[in-house]
């Protein structure tokens, strides 16, 4: 019996790859790469207002704090619109439907979106991820 290589991905694996496919849009995405992304830029995000916190200035007018958020966001906004394309993707819609993540409540659509299972078998955007 063998086992998959992509199967035994772990979720630094899954991190790791969104980065080494920076900006690309094409493809597709399994739920638990995308979430496992998303968790761990959440936490990278949390440890550094936490890390503001620490340098004594819990006002939030801390320039360092806002210049390594800042930094942080600019490096992980393209490979997040490559991944959630991706993923949008996976479940058989276009990627251009996190555009409704611009609109009031349209986030919370991408969200549910981004939660919906991956179509079986090829797709027109790709073969199955799994």
């Amino acid at each position: 019996m063998t086992v998959d290589s992509r199967s035994s991905v772990g979720p630094l694996g899954y991190w790791a790859g969104c980065y080494r496919k920076y900006a690309t849009f094409s493809g597709r995405a399994r739920r638990a790469e995308y979430w496992w992304y998303t968790l761990f830029n959440a936490v990278i995000y949390l440890a550094l207002i936490a890390f503001g916190f620490l340098l004594g200035n819990s006002d939030g007018s801390n320039a360092v704090l806002g210049i390594l958020v800042a930094v942080f966001i600019l490096v992980v906004f393209l490979p997040t619109l490559a991944v959630t394309s991706r993923r949008l993707h996976d479940a058989g819609l276009s990627g251009w439907w996190q555009l409704l993540g611009i609109i009031p409540l349209g986030g919370f659509a991408v969200l549910i979106m981004t939660l919906l299972d991956s179509n079986n078998g090829p797709n027109k955007y790709g073969p199955e991820p799994r």
